[in-house]
């Protein structure tokens, strides 16, 4: 199925959720830059602000500004672990909005190697929210017919793919620490 790119850039833009393939299950995701979009994500999942979203990036480039003020000894394990579906939380990166951060010191990021991912933040040009396609709690949706079951107009963009080979969301670590969280 062929995808309206100026439509998806439109509706991102503008606000709207958008609901994509990933890793291991469907995200829900939005622009990390658009307080109003990332509320109505909070809002839509049930999902406390005071926790914090993952970004996803399609390429390095992509995350340069958040990680222009870590170290290369610092990003070592990023560029060991990159892409892939791990997840790493990272201090403060200066330009980060706090509704991103939610009440945490970091932000958590993820170079994908997932191609559906990767086309969409380079259609985008730019990171997306990455967070899980379920109400908080609940198991993540694994197919389409569950966001528009679950989501229906609140979601207004579905963009079709298939699953990554992975069998749980990425893993989640502390930068600071090296420590598995999830």
């Amino acid at each position: 199925m062929r995808q309206n790119w100026q439509q998806i850039r439109r509706a991102f833009y503008n606000g709207q959720l958008l609901a994509y393939p990933t890793e291991a299950v469907w995200g829900l995701g939005c622009d990390p830059f658009n307080e109003d979009a990332v509320r109505r994500l909070q809002a839509v999942k049930n999902r406390s602000a005071g926790k914090g979203l993952i970004l996803a990036a399609g390429t390095w480039a992509q995350l340069e500004p958040v990680l222009a003020h870590l170290s290369e000894d610092e990003k070592k394990p990023l560029y060991e672990t990159w892409p892939g579906p791990v997840t790493w939380l990272i201090p403060h990166p200066p330009s980060m909005p706090q509704w991103i951060m939610g009440n945490n010191d970091s932000v958590a990021v993820r170079l994908s190697a997932h191609p559906g991912v990767q086309r969409l933040t380079k259609e985008l040009d730019s990171l997306v929210v990455s967070t899980s396609a379920n109400h908080s709690g609940k198991e993540p949706a694994r197919n389409a017919l569950q966001i528009r079951r679950w989501f229906g107009r609140h979601v207004p963009v579905v963009i079709p793919g298939a699953l990554g080979g992975q069998s749980k969301p990425s893993s989640i670590f502390d930068l600071r620490t090296g420590r598995q969280l999830r």
